[in-house]
């Protein structure tokens, strides 16, 4: 049996070309939603974030905060663009000539939903796959949702959020939920 260590790995010419987009309301990005990214970043020659819309969900941060938050998190990593989109996201994919959508999974329960959702989207766009991949084990139980939440009542998120976030937190929450 061969160690992992000794397989061979897909090089960079093996994925050339093929580009993905990772979609999200990000409110705010987290180390759960990076993970996937890094991730993607194996797979395909370029990943774009969208900033897509939030639906039902209130954001916190405006597209345009998240698109200018997201960017900084992400300057060091080539090959990662960040756009905004208020339509449909195959939409996007067509007029801008991606093969690809990453969803991230945290737990069995959000496979249902973006099944259906990968269903659909096949339907609209049959020439773009989705992709699934799962959240690390280490990061399976953040959301965006719950970060708010317990940085608003004063806990700790250093370890789920980059620094930017937690600094942009600390401008946008007051924090008045102690206790």
């Amino acid at each position: 049996m061969t160690p992992l260590s000794n397989r061979s790995q897909p090089t960079g010419a093996s994925k050339k070309g093929v580009r993905a987009i990772y979609p999200g309301s990000f409110d705010p990005i987290t180390n759960g939603h990076l993970d996937i990214l890094d991730r993607s970043l194996n797979l395909f020659s370029e990943v774009t974030i969208v900033v897509a819309g939030t639906g039902r969900k209130e954001p916190l941060f405006t597209p345009e905060e998240r698109v200018e938050l997201i960017r900084e998190v992400v300057k060091d990593r080539p090959n990662v663009k960040v756009d905004r989109w208020s339509g449909l996201i195959m939409d996007y994919a067509r007029d801008h000539g991606f093969s690809a959508v990453v969803r991230g999974l945290r737990a069995a329960s959000d496979f249902e939903y973006e099944f259906m959702m990968a269903s659909m989207n096949k339907q609209i766009h049959p020439g773009v796959e989705t992709v699934f991949m799962m959240t690390g084990q280490n990061l399976f139980f953040v959301s965006s949702t719950m970060i708010k939440e317990l940085f608003n009542y004063g806990g700790d998120i250093s370890s789920y959020v980059p620094p930017t976030v937690v600094e942009r937190l600390k401008r946008k929450i007051p924090r008045v939920h102690r206790g």
